[in-house]
C-alpha cells in the first residue's frame, strides 16, 4: 500500500494522476500546510524540506521507502509499474527533459505568477515579470504539441502528467491568456481519461478543504504559509 501525503495543489495532483492511472492500491492523508502541519516533527522526518507531495511505499520488498519532490515520485511510480516512461533509449529521455522542463520551469515560475498576481500593490516589477515568463512557457508548450499528440511523443506519459495540473491552475488563475489550439486539444483530451476525471474528484474535495483553512488561519499562519515577512 502506497500512502500519499498532500493537498490540492498542482504538484500532489500529478501524483493523484500516477497513482489513479497505474492502479495501485493507494491512501491519502491530508498535509494542512496552510495550518503549518508540514513543519511538524512527524512531516519533516519524512521530508526535511517540508514540502508535499510525499509518498510512502510499504509494499516494497525492501521495506517501507519514502520519496519526496513530485517529479521524483513520478519516476518512481512509472518504473514501479512499467508504465508511462520508456525503460530506455532516446524515447525516455525525451520523457525525463520535458519533466524537468516542468519541474525547472513551469512550476517555479507559474508559482511565482500566481503568488504577485494577488498580493498588495508595489510589486509591479514581479507581476509582470513572471507573466511574461509564464506566457513564454505556455507558447513553448503549444509549439511543441502542434509537433505530436503529447509532451513528450505519441504516448501519454509521466511528462503529461507532471505539466497538465499546471496548465490547469494557469486557467483559473489567468483565464485571459489563450493558450493556443493545440494546447487546448491536449488538455482536453487528458481531462477526458478515466483516471483524470476520478483523481480531479478528489481534488475539489480537497480544494474546499484548503479553503477553509485559508479562511481560519491566524495571521502568523498566513504568513508563514507565503514565506512573508511582517507588513
Amino acid at each position: 500500500m502506497i500512502t500519499l501525503y498532500g493537498m490540492s495543489s498542482p504538484n500532489v495532483i500529478k501524483v493523484f494522476l500516477m497513482l489513479e492511472e497505474i492502479g495501485v492500491d493507494y491512501t491519502f492523508e491530508r498535509c494542512d500546510v496552510i495550518l503549518g502541519e508540514q513543519f511538524d516533527d512527524r512531516f519533516r522526518s519524512m521530508n526535511p524540506n517540508g514540502k508535499v507531495p510525499v509518498i510512502v511505499d510499504n509494499s516494497s520488498d525492501d521495506g517501507p521507502i519514502t520519496i519526496f519532490e513530485s517529479g521524483a515520485i513520478l519516476f518512481y511510480l512509472a518504473e514501479k509499474a512499467g508504465q508511462f516512461l520508456p525503460a530506455v533509449g532516446h524515447e525516455r529521455y525525451h520523457v525525463v527533459q520535458w519533466v524537468m522542463f516542468q519541474m525547472g520551469g513551469v512550476g517555479p515560475m507559474f508559482g511565482q505568477a500566481i503568488h504577485f498576481r494577488d498580493r498588495p500593490a508595489g510589486n509591479d516589477y514581479a507581476v509582470e515579470r513572471y507573466k511574461r515568463e509564464l506566457v513564454r512557457l505556455c507558447e513553448v508548450i503549444d509549439a511543441e504539441l502542434e509537433k505530436r499528440t503529447y509532451m513528450a511523443g505519441d504516448a501519454y506519459s509521466i511528462a503529461d502528467m507532471a505539466i497538465f495540473p499546471w496548465m490547469r491552475t494557469c486557467t483559473r488563475y489567468f483565464s485571459e491568456i489563450d493558450l493556443g489550439s493545440a494546447t487546448r486539444r491536449w488538455y482536453d483530451a487528458i481531462s477526458a481519461r478515466p483516471a483524470t476525471v476520478r483523481a480531479l474528484e478528489v481534488v475539489d474535495g480537497l480544494s474546499n478543504m484548503d479553503r477553509k483553512s485559508m479562511k481560519s488561519a491566524s495571521p502568523d499562519q498566513i504568513i508563514r504559509y507565503y514565506g512573508r515577512l511582517r507588513d
